[in-house]
């Protein structure tokens, strides 16, 4: 009953009329000049600044001219293994003696290049057709590397030419030696299936581990050289590591974006 006396009072007594109106207190003018100041600056940044991306995807470092897998012209028995893993050799070079219906048969080179994997041993039986090796394609042994980077289809589009790139790789502790240093030096356009790759690095595993995700754009990417390194390319630390790189090593790269303005990202 207390409270429904006082509503009653409240409703009979006459509006305050002659009383000020406070429309906002001190506090809440300073804090809406903030929020102002604030949307102020965000939109000059918006416009102005610029926010660089990273996109990372796998790669390989090789020479930069794939591979092709030789094999044997003839059916037979493997007598003689001629060459070692890793030798360069040119072409038309001497790889395996095979033993014939027709006497002793010499399986050679196609290319000059690397000879990174024997699929056959001596004593092993061989047909017309079977793969013997995977030859990397290069010139001599000390050509430079390259990184073959797979980015996703519908990225690749982003990567600009030229563009730094940082690669961590396999062989390599990064939390001593740091990452490898190149530019993108090549993205080709059409897009690579599981297929293409293992055809251009020669090697099937390899083929399906780097497009298990889809299909993929091939990207070089030229290392930056160094002569005070005893790889020879240019790393994040100062030294690098203290051995040389093989060709076909796993690799996983960075490559820096180009930088954009934040008010792109909302405009169509």
């Amino acid at each position: 009953m207390e409270f429904r006396k006082q509503a009653l009072n409240k409703l009979q007594a006459p509006d305050e009329l002659d009383l000020p109106v406070r429309f906002a207190r001190p506090q809440g003018w300073l804090v809406l000049a903030v929020t102002v100041v604030v949307m102020a600056a965000g939109g000059v940044w918006a416009v102005v600044g610029t926010v660089s991306s990273t996109l990372r995807a796998p790669g390989i470092l090789t020479h930069g001219q794939g591979s092709y897998v030789l094999q044997s012209p003839v059916a037979g028995q493997v007598t003689g293994v001629l060459a070692k893993a890793g030798e360069t050799l040119p072409a038309h070079a001497p790889l395996l003696k095979v033993h014939t219906a027709d006497g002793d048969k010499v399986v050679r080179t196609i290319a000059a290049g690397r000879v990174t994997t024997f699929a056959v041993t001596i004593g092993a039986v061989v047909t017309t057709g079977a793969k013997v090796a995977t030859v990397e394609r290069v010139d001599k042994p000390d050509a430079p590397l390259l990184a073959a980077v797979y980015v996703p289809e519908e990225q690749a589009a982003t990567v600009p030419q030229g563009a730094t790139v940082d690669l961590t790789v396999q062989s390599v502790p990064t939390d001593r030696y740091g990452t490898l240093r190149g530019r993108v030096q090549t993205v080709l356009r059409a897009p690579q299936t599981r297929r293409d790759i293992a055809t251009f690095l020669g090697d099937d595993q390899l083929g399906a581990d780097l497009a298990r995700d889809g299909r993929r754009v091939l990207v070089l990417v030229r290392l930056d050289t160094a002569s005070d390194t005893k790889s020879g390319y240019r790393w994040s630390s100062s030294d690098g590591p203290p051995f040389r790189l093989d060709s076909l090593t796993g690799a996983t790269a960075a490559i820096r974006l180009a930088r954009q303005h934040p008010i792109d990202w909302l405009l169509p």
